[in-house]
Parts: C-alpha cells; sequence; structure tokens
C-alpha cells in the first residue's frame, strides 16, 4: 500500500481523498494556496506545504511547486482529485518522470481521450456509438466545412477540440452562420485551451446526458459501476445528479457497460474513468471521456457499495481490482445536489464567511463538505462548498428525504443555491424523471 500521498487540490474533494487514506492507513501531505490555510484537510493533514499566492496559475496549477512538495515530504503518490491538473497529461507525465506514482489514468490515455476529436475516433474504433459528426478537425476550406455540415444535417454544434467544462462550443441553425460560428469557436478555443482546433457534430436538441463509471487496474481488469443521469444543468454545468438513470433498461446497461469496458481494455486504461453519453429516442452517443474521479461519485457509491476512491489508491498501489462485474449490485436509489455559494436567481458568486453551518441528517443522508462554522469561502475558486446526497430504496424515497435534507440544512452569512434545490425537488417534471438537458434553462428563463 502506498506510504504517503500529496493531496494537490482543496475543498471537498481533497477532504474526500484524505480521509480514504486515513482508512487505508495512508499519510498524507495537503498543499495549499496562501488563500486556503484554513482549509479543513489542510487542518487535519499530517503534513502541509503552501505551494504559492491564492491564483490558481501560481498554486494549484503549478506543477514544480506541486512535485517539490511531493519531494521534501518523501511521499510516494499524488492524487489529482478533479479540476486543476486531473486530466493534464504533461503533469501525469511530469509526476511519473519523478519517480512519483500518479493516482489516474497514464498519460498517454489522458492525453489520447483528452482531445475530443481522437477520443471520438478511438471510441469509434473500439464500437462505442458516437454523434453523427465531422470525423476529425474543421479545416480552412469553407465550402468543405459548408459540405460536411449538409451532410450532417442542421442544427449542428461546433467543439473545441481541446474543450471541457461547457466552454468553447456553438450551436448553428442556418448555412448562413456556420462559418461565422467557426470562426469564433476557434478563437474561443485558443483563447480558453491555447488550441484553436475545433470539429462538428450534430446537435440533438432534447438529449438527456447519461455517463457510465468505470474502473480499471493494471492488469487488464475493467469493470463498470452502472450509469448516473446529469440531465439537470444550467449552462452546461451539472446542477443535479442520480443513479441510476430514469428509465435506463437493465439491458441498456449491461450493454453500454460492456462496450464502455471493453473500450477501457482497448486503450490500457487504468484508474476510475467515466465515459459520458448524450441519449436520445433510446440512443446513446459518445460525447468525451473524464479521465478522474467525478464530483458526482458518490451516488455510484451509494447504489454501489464501492468506494471509488479507495479503489483508486489500492489501484495505484499495484492492487487488483477488488471486485469483479459478478460482484456489483446495484441498489435503491441516490440523489446528489451540488451546493455552491452563489445567489440562487441570478448565479453570481457570493463568497465570504459563514457565520453558521449545519448539515442536514437523518436515514440515507451523506453530506461531502469542506466548509464549517467560521469558515471563508474565498473569490478566487469555483462556488462549490459542498455535495449533499440522499439515497433511498427508491426514488421517490430519495426524494423524499433530499427534500427533508434540503429543509434542515442551515448556510448563514453567504448566499447559496440551496432555494433552487428546493423548487426543483418539487418539479413534477423532475419527480417524474427523465428530464433533458434543456429543462432547467428552460424553466428558468435562460
Amino acid at each position: 500500500m502506498l506510504d504517503k500521498v500529496v493531496i494537490a487540490n482543496r475543498g471537498e474533494i481533497a477532504l474526500r481523498v484524505l480521509r480514504a487514506c486515513r482508512e487505508l492507513g495512508i499519510k498524507t501531505v495537503a498543499v495549499y494556496s496562501t488563500a486556503d490555510h484554513s482549509q479543513k484537510h489542510v487542518l487535519l493533514a499530517d503534513e502541509t506545504v503552501c505551494i504559492g499566492p491564492p491564483a490558481s496559475v501560481g498554486s494549484y496549477l503549478n506543477m514544480p511547486a506541486i512535485i517539490s512538495a511531493a519531494e521534501v515530504t518523501d511521499s510516494m503518490a499524488v492524487h489529482p482529485g478533479y479540476g486543476f491538473l486531473s486530466e493534464n497529461a504533461d503533469f501525469a507525465e511530469r509526476v511519473e518522470n519523478s519517480g512519483f506514482i500518479f493516482i489516474g489514468p497514464r498519460p498517454d490515455a489522458i492525453r489520447l481521450m483528452g482531445d475530443k476529436v481522437s477520443a471520438i475516433r478511438t471510441m469509434k474504433e473500439a464500437g462505442v456509438p458516437c454523434v453523427p459528426g465531422s470525423d476529425g478537425i474543421l479545416g480552412e476550406d469553407a465550402q468543405e466545412n459548408l459540405k460536411i455540415a449538409r451532410g450532417i444535417g442542421y442544427p449542428i454544434i461546433i467543439k473545441a477540440a481541446g474543450g471541457g467544462g461547457g466552454r468553447g462550443m456553438r450551436v448553428v441553425h442556418t448555412e448562413a452562420s456556420l462559418m461565422n460560428a467557426i470562426g469564433l469557436t476557434q478563437a474561443e478555443a485558443s483563447a480558453a485551451f491555447g488550441i484553436d482546433t475545433v470539429y462538428m457534430e450534430k446537435f440533438l436538441e432534447r438529449p438527456r446526458h447519461i455517463e457510465f463509471q468505470v474502473l480499471a487496474d493494471n492488469f487488464g481488469n475493467v469493470i463498470h459501476l452502472g450509469e448516473r443521469d446529469c440531465s439537470m444543468q444550467r449552462r452546461h454545468q451539472k446542477v443535479i445528479e442520480e443513479a441510476p438513470a430514469p428509465g435506463i433498461t437493465e439491458k441498456q446497461r449491461r450493454e453500454m457497460g460492456e462496450r464502455c469496458v471493453a473500450a477501457c481494455r482497448d486503450i490500457g486504461y487504468r484508474s476510475a474513468g467515466t465515459f459520458e453519453f448524450l441519449y436520445q429516442d433510446g440512443r446513446f452517443y459518445f460525447i468525451e471521456m473524464n479521465t478522474r474521479i467525478q464530483v458526482e461519485h458518490p451516488v455510484t457509491e451509494m447504489i454501489t457499495g464501492v468506494d471509488i476512491v479507495r479503489e483508486q489508491l489500492s489501484i495505484a498501489s499495484g492492487n487488483k481490482l477488488a471486485y469483479a462485474q459478478k460482484d456489483i449490485q446495484f441498489r435503491g436509489h441516490a440523489i446528489e445536489c451540488r451546493i455552491n455559494a452563489e445567489d440562487p436567481k441570478d448565479f453570481m458568486p457570493s463568497p465570504g464567511p459563514i457565520r453558521l453551518w449545519h448539515p442536514p441528517g437523518g436515514p440515507g443522508i451523506r453530506v461531502d463538505s469542506h466548509v464549517y462554522s467560521g469558515y471563508s469561502v474565498p473569490p478566487y475558486y469555483d462556488s462549490l462548498i459542498g455535495k449533499l446526497i440522499a439515497y433511498g430504496e427508491t426514488r421517490r424515497t430519495a426524494i423524499a428525504r433530499m427534500n427533508n435534507a434540503l429543509n434542515e440544512i442551515v448556510v448563514e452569512g453567504i448566499k447559496t443555491n440551496i432555494p433552487l434545490h428546493r423548487e426543483i425537488c418539487h418539479h413534477a417534471a423532475f419527480q417524474t424523471g427523465g428530464t433533458d438537458i434543456h429543462y432547467l434553462e428552460k424553466r428558468l428563463g435562460l
């Protein structure tokens, strides 16, 4: 087993990793910016190293500082969490070249799946269904691009090959606006991701967002942990996730899970990963693979009993997977609400001190959060301050428990999106299940 791990992240995921390490008897090193000296995981870690100023470019994105922290603390491995450097192939490579273990996929797998064009090509070769598209990056020939769009059929969507997080994409409904949209998306991609390559796909007008969780070790063993529904979104950012996905049959789960497992074997994948799909009219279309732990991993843990972070640590230690596919049983239903420090009406960030934090309790309730009474939410990072998860034997029970929890939770001193979650959970459409990715924005009039 690993001896000591550097947690190269902050917030709730850093605390989540620390707790998993503690369970396994692994010592922890918390790296932190000067703005995060009072983070809960920093206060609880065995060792701490300040790696830079508040701005993430000088701290949580500072590769030499993180690797130096591993060196001075004599650590064995680095866990990147999610966000920041978690899907940066160069970082994974530098960690391994420095003699440490990167707790995640191999750098070549991250690089392969990080480029959306190469990822789609690889998935097609592995037999995973994909959205009809340009089958490669778009060139400078306007007539050729117009021809490709006509072949796909409008509406289409232009996407940045190196994009993510809902950035670098633009929907096009008419031929007259195609070339301008390509140019704007290229400029946005260059500014956001440092590379201006874009590709084209059919724009599905009412899809759901369904993703499959996988785990793979270094010995060719791969399993899937079923699917999650992440369709409740605002501006491509997930708001509520649940597992299993309403309306997905056991046959669909088995078939798509097996295809994801086969794809992992084809690319020699290891650690945790997530295949993301658009789902419409009973068909799945691959859109991307996240080569890291997901924010919404708790809902999968709740219905399978598998500790995904613990498995990441075990795989990185050189162990075989603790489970075979036949061991995975899906029981009950779980729902996660992302609690953000933001105005529930205009979604503006709401940093500042939390005067009172009172998490909810009761049967089936889990709270993953790093905040506490007296903690001050800094203005420099993502606004996520916690995740509220409710489990029940049925989806109806899970929703009822989530409603109880949302009424019990108390956060004073800052604004949060808890009122929005309370409203959503009472929507008839949400209670029925199966809403598409545009539902929330339409409901909010955005």
